[in-house]
């Protein structure tokens, strides 16, 4: 089975206990293993995936507590690297009356962010794997440039490349700092996911059609436009363009929500035989079906709290999907049978 490596943080979130308050009011927390490349390694496998892990996750006892997760939800860890150097990083997640979030993040000496060129080995990967990568490990860092080798090592064995963006301003000196790294590193990925939220800073182009137009540079084949609950659309070089509309949940934590869709669109797109020559036209002749369950695994994890416990099974999402969509029998038995 074709391997998806998410290379990049593994940290905790503390979510307050009370809702719709401030961090600053909020006198209790509940710990959730987090990091958005982990939660789409754990997605990813909770969907029948083979997900690995590609980090260094530092020897204290919230370390311990990340190696259990990710253990206790089936993602390969046998390519971590523990380490007595560094911390295990720490953010605090206030969650407004609507879902929304807001970050305070501790993660100046992470162990993660250690994760040097040297100790990554080019022989662990194969053509046919694909690799997930975000921009919080971007900054600069050994761990940046083990991104620049990985993703260097993929571009030759003609593996894709996959690459959210998923912005975090805290943790960058500027704005500008984060715009130029991701810009920077968009040309390299072959799959490219970005927020609504996201794309104007990213591109600095307030037409929406525009803005997504000028994310095709480079290596750029696929993007994936979500809308958070008007769903999500997919643009490909060619010009061809689709559309799912979503689904409408009442709204608990949208936590790991954008992690949970792309980790359920990777997950059913290495199912289809795919390569880097016949990536277009596998997500042309699916896109129903890569979207609707990307769809629904990002909603269902925003009507729960807690991005890890949240991310459903595979079984889950489908059941979720009938039902929701019992009033076109027809066509959603013709989506089931795909799977």
């Amino acid at each position: 089975m074709k391997k998806v490596f998410c290379i990049g943080e593994t940290l905790i979130d503390f979510i307050p206990i009370q809702k719709e308050k401030s961090l600053k009011e909020v006198t209790g927390f509940e710990r959730v293993a987090g990091g958005a490349p982990m939660n789409v390694a754990i997605a990813i496998a909770k969907y029948g995936g083979n997900s690995v892990m590609l980090t260094k996750i530092a020897n204290d006892n919230f370390g311990d507590y990340l190696m259990d997760v990710l253990q206790g939800n089936d993602v390969d860890t046998s390519y971590i690297i523990r380490s007595d150097e560094g911390e295990t990083g720490l953010a605090f997640v206030s969650v407004d009356n609507s879902g929304e979030r807001s970050f305070n993040f501790y993660r100046k000496n992470t162990a993660d962010l250690l994760l040097s060129p040297d100790e990554v080995k080019s022989e662990w990967f194969n053509q046919g794997d694909l690799l997930h990568f975000c921009s919080v490990d971007l900054v600069e860092s050994p761990m940046k440039q083990t991104h620049i080798k990985v993703i260097d090592r993929f571009k030759k064995i003609g593996g894709i490349v996959s690459f959210d963006p998923n912005v975090r301003l805290p943790l960058w000196p500027d704005e500008e700092s984060c715009r130029r790294t991701i810009l920077n590193f968009l040309p390299l990925a072959d799959i490219v996911k970005v927020s609504d939220e996201e794309l104007y800073f990213i591109t600095n182009i307030n037409k929406e059609k525009e803005a997504i137009k000028s994310l095709f540079v480079g290596s750029v084949k696929v993007v994936v436009y979500t809308k958070g609950s008007d769903g999500a659309n997919i643009y490909l070089k060619n010009g061809e363009e689709y559309e799912d509309k979503g689904f409408k949940v009442t709204v608990s934590d949208t936590t790991g929500a954008g992690d949970a869709f792309i980790g359920g669109f990777l997950s059913e797109l290495v199912s289809l035989e795919i390569s880097n020559e016949n990536l277009c036209e596998r997500v042309s002749e699916n896109h129903q079906r890569l979207l609707t369950f990307a769809n629904a695994s990002g909603a269902l994890t925003a009507s729960v709290k807690g991005a890890i416990q949240a991310a459903p099974g595979k079984r889950h999402v489908l059941n979720f999907i009938s039902t929701q969509r019992a009033t076109t029998k027809r066509g959603e038995n013709e989506f089931c049978n795909k799977f």
